[in-house]
């Protein structure tokens, strides 16, 4: 295989996003901007990948495993991806350029144009694309006999390039023998003042060099975010890029318009996801569940045929069983639920272990707290077979034993024995005539 490293161009502040957090470092369903591009990158098979960055957000990539290069200067992306060379030290393959504002690139279309690439024998081709409206993106300006000649930026274009329907989208592929000495060459010769990479095309053909274009068969993956309008259309974009992967593989969404899924989750055949649900981080839900309307699913795992919501929230930690349920207005925090267990609704369940065929009646709360800040919480243990009924409490450490049951109104402080009734209540006492008499009736 030939070797195939990437440069990303993450550098840029994004003032059109009129935030004090960088464009690329936005969220789109649970990962920033430029994330999806590294991602993009590691799919078409580029190691190592080198991030450009602004000296203020180097450190912003150190979980991520890619290199980072700094700008010192935002001098424009030529000199972005000059600052890449040093990192890439004495690598002679091929080089794919990306931007970090294009969350919609797919590593196919990028496996697409590096195939295009080496086919042509070009020192340089870009991935191109005939959008519906080019807006202000650079075109590709083409001699007679069809081949690339140049690239004008939106801005430098006079009145008859700006008719050109054919847009650069700013990422490539360079033979790195090529691209390094074109660079060096690089002068400041536009409106802004900056050093251009497409300028680099236009070298390297004055020079007797191939340069060859790929035109994206769809264009809106080759769609740059630079407004929050922009960032919402590409998440919308992007999930239902998500939810269609999961319906043809057996899943059914009934709205995947209100639908929200985190590419990070799992989900198996037959199970049903309903309207305005969002499933986060590290869910995973098993064949045959349903997960209601109006359901919130952060890092929880969710047993096969098990019933969730509507009006759920499953917070990280949470583990539900085989068959069990998790109903309205239920939250659930770092708990383990067991099969066939059912907690049906309106209760708070956090740092417990709940065992299987147990009932959790209405208004159940488990009070989990720390001592001393830093200390972990207590943690409540219910049996299996249980039956609790409603607005009990749990102080916990507290353990609740098999088959037993808990009187309503109850505030469980201590442990209760196996198949015992627990009821911890003030008794009821009616004082006869009160309410009349301060009202000052007879």
């Amino acid at each position: 295989m030939q070797p195939l490293a990437a440069v990303l161009m993450a550098a840029g502040l994004g003032t059109r996003m009129k935030s004090a957090v960088p464009k690329h470092f936005h969220p789109i369903l649970g990962r920033r901007m430029v994330d999806w591009v590294v991602e993009a990158g590691r799919d078409a098979g580029a190691d190592p990948v080198v991030v450009v960055a602004s000296p203020s957000a180097q450190d912003a990539f150190a979980e991520t495993g890619v290199t980072v290069a700094v700008q010192e200067q935002p001098l424009g992306t030529g000199d972005a991806v000059r600052s890449a060379r040093a990192a890439l030290g004495a690598y002679d393959g091929d080089v794919l350029v990306l931007s970090g504002d294009t969350p919609l690139l797919t590593g196919s279309l990028l496996r697409e144009l590096v195939e295009t690439h080496r086919r042509e024998g070009a020192e340089a081709t870009i991935l191109s694309a005939e959008p519906d409206d080019p807006r202000l993106y650079g075109r590709i300006v083409r001699g007679p006999d069809g081949s690339v000649r140049r690239i004008v930026e939106g801005t430098d274009a006079d009145e008859e390039e700006r008719r050109i329907r054919e847009i650069n989208s700013s990422i490539y592929v360079f033979r790195a023998a090529a691209l390094w000495p074109a660079l060096e060459r690089l002068e400041p010769k536009n409106v802004q003042g900056e050093l251009y990479l497409t300028d680099v095309v236009e070298i390297l053909v004055s020079g007797g060099g191939r340069v060859a274009a790929h035109v994206a068969a769809d264009a809106r993956e080759t769609d740059g975010v630079n407004t929050r309008a922009e960032l919402a259309a590409a998440a919308a974009a992007l999930r239902d890029r998500i939810n269609e992967a999961h319906m043809l593989a057996g899943v059914t969404i009934l709205d995947p318009a209100t639908t929200w899924i985190e590419p990070t989750v799992r989900i198996d055949p037959d199970a049903v996801v309903e309207p305005f649900t969002y499933l986060r981080g590290d869910t995973r839900v098993a064949s045959g569940a349903t997960i209601g309307a109006n359901t919130v699913a952060i890092d929880a795992h969710i047993g096969a045929s098990a019933t969730i919501g509507p009006f759920c929230y499953l917070r990280p930690g949470s583990v539900l069983g085989d068959s069990s349920k998790a109903g309205t207005f239920v939250e659930i925090k770092n708990s383990r639920i067991g099969d066939r267990t059912k907690v049906p609704h309106l209760s708070y369940i956090g740092d417990a272990e709940i065992g299987h065929d147990t009932n959790i009646g209405a208004g159940a709360i488990t009070a989990n707290f720390a001592h001393r800040p830093g200390e972990p919480k207590k943690r409540t243990t219910i049996g299996n077979d249980v039956r609790t009924a409603i607005h009990n409490s749990f102080v916990a450490p507290v353990t609740i034993g098999d088959g037993a049951w808990i009187g309503a109104g109850s505030v469980i402080t201590k442990d209760v024995p196996a198949d015992a009734l627990a009821i911890a209540r003030a008794r009821q006492e009616n004082k006869e005539g009160y309410a009349a008499r301060q009202r000052g009736e007879s």
